[in-house]
């Protein structure tokens, strides 16, 4: 039986360059959009790696598979390296 990879998203153009990078691995590779609607994960990490961790975590309990996730965001030196991992709430 063919191991299933998640990638940790719904954007479907994220999903097929990560599941190319994984692709010699020789798993099958869905992504969140290959599911139903899940409730989102809190991204309550102060750091991008820590937030990729929650969501990967969150969402393989949530669809009892392996879950491969990434945070990101924008840090500007100009601010300080702010909003980093607040970037989404940064633009309101």
């Amino acid at each position: 039986m063919q191991a299933t990879l998640v990638i940790g998203t719904g954007n479907k153009k994220k999903g097929r360059e990560l599941a190319e990078l994984v692709a010699p691995l020789g798993l099958a590779v869905k992504t969140l959009a290959d599911f139903p609607p899940l409730p989102p994960v809190e991204e309550t990490g102060r750091t991008f790696a820590a937030n990729a961790e929650l969501k990967a975590v969150g969402y393989a309990k949530l669809l009892n598979h392996w879950v491969l996730a990434d945070d990101s965001g924008l840090c500007v030196d100009a601010l300080g390296g702010e909003p980093g991992v607040d970037s989404a709430l940064y633009a309101g």
